[in-house]
């Protein structure tokens, strides 16, 4: 039985990823590194921000304290905050894909990106009344990969439900191979949307090529195998 669908937020409902680049590229050539796109795509994605700095630092030879990572994560905060302006970050199709499957189950988001990132953009889209839990990089003490983003979002949805709910009544909507795997870890069955990654990398129980294709059906059915 379907109960509640958990989306990821950056690749699946905003099209920010290229936006999270040129804030970490912007952030990082001021202290003289260099972050390629495709070292970006390839190796930093699947982190929260505080993960990315950390990553780039370990492979730099970089030794940065706690209160460095922290303050680059803020400038980035910043940077980001500055290119969303030009305009909606949402992927085409997410604002009816979100309405459509709110009315039928409630839902969560299960993400990396900071609270206050996510929040802004739902705010702006008028879209945050839509979900009952929202799960950002500081409300877990491990990012995706890990099962924990996944399993803290079922717990809320099954708090504000009021009743139990297993991880196999839920299904994910993930973009890359980061999250599907702590979806994964975390019991849920896995639909992906190829906005990131090509449907070869992409190990789902389901695979679609934008949200048009998210329909009660599809959920159902991941459910249901």
């Amino acid at each position: 039985m379907l109960r509640a669908v958990v989306f990821d937020f950056d690749g699946v409902i905003a099209n920010s990823e290229p936006l999270h680049y040129q804030s970490f590229r912007d952030v990082l050539a001021d202290v003289g590194i260099v972050l390629s796109e495709r070292d970006y795509y390839a190796k930093y994605l699947g982190y929260d921000d505080v993960g990315v700095f950390k990553a780039v630092a370990a492979e730099g030879g970089r030794s940065w304290s706690m209160d460095r990572v922290e303050e680059l994560v803020r400038l980035k905060a910043v940077r980001i905050e500055r290119l969303e302006q030009d305009g909606s970050a949402l992927f085409r199709g997410a604002d009816a894909a979100i309405r459509r499957v709110a009315a039928l189950v409630p839902l969560a988001i299960a993400s990396g990106a900071l609270g206050a990132e996510i929040r802004r953009v739902l705010d702006r889209e008028r879209l945050t009344p839509c979900f009952k839990a929202i799960v950002a990089a500081e409300d877990t003490p491990v990012s995706k990969p890990a099962a924990d983003p996944y399993t803290r979002a079922v717990a809320l949805l099954a708090e504000a439900a009021g009743h139990p709910m297993r991880p196999s009544e839920c299904v994910a909507i993930e973009d890359s191979p980061w999250g599907l795997q702590s979806a994964r870890a975390a019991g849920l069955r896995t639909i992906a949307v190829a906005h990131t990654y090509e449907r070869s990398v992409l190990e789902a129980d389901a695979v679609i090529a934008s949200l048009d294709e998210l329909e009660a059906g599809l959920l159902t059915r991941v459910c249901a195998d």
